[in-house]
């Protein structure tokens, strides 16, 4: 599966008194919502680009977007479309460069000299992997 720079896709918006919610008819499971259009449409990009990355690690296969005339016949009464475009590299490496937690377990001897000495645990087991790896200590 080839990755694609730019992926866009229909949106159908539905407003009511709580809000209003968005649903890509071509990607079943992409759903979100906004307290007003704007915001709905903030949230529909940030759901677009978090499914896609998603499939894509997973290796499942993108559908190409379906045309406005075929979502138009799937919207139901009320919902309005939206284009909505992503671009990918930089959700790539935003999501690479992402921290993680990780919990990990110490000898309380070791702990309390490592306390003592004002050492950052997170900063000493990155340089512990990067050594390990054998990765350049300027990579990001």
């Amino acid at each position: 599966m080839s990755k694609k720079d730019v992926y866009r896709f229909w949106s159908l918006l539905d407003s009511s008194e709580e809000g209003v919610s968005v649903r890509f008819p071509d990607l079943p499971g992409c759903l979100t919502a906004g307290d007003t259009a704007e915001e709905a449409h903030a949230a529909a990009r940030e759901a677009l680009e978090g499914f896609l990355y998603v499939m894509e690690q997973d290796g499942d296969a993108i559908p190409d977007p379906s045309t406005l005339d075929v979502i138009l016949k799937q919207a139901e009464a009320g919902e309005a479309a939206l284009d909505v475009m992503v671009w990918m590299p930089t959700v790539r490496a935003a999501m690479e460069s992402k921290a993680v937690k990780k919990t990990l377990t110490v000898p309380k001897w070791l702990n309390d000299e490592a306390e003592r000495q004002h050492l950052n645990f997170s900063q000493v087991l990155q340089e512990g992997l990067k050594r390990s790896l054998g990765i350049d200590n300027q990579r990001v």
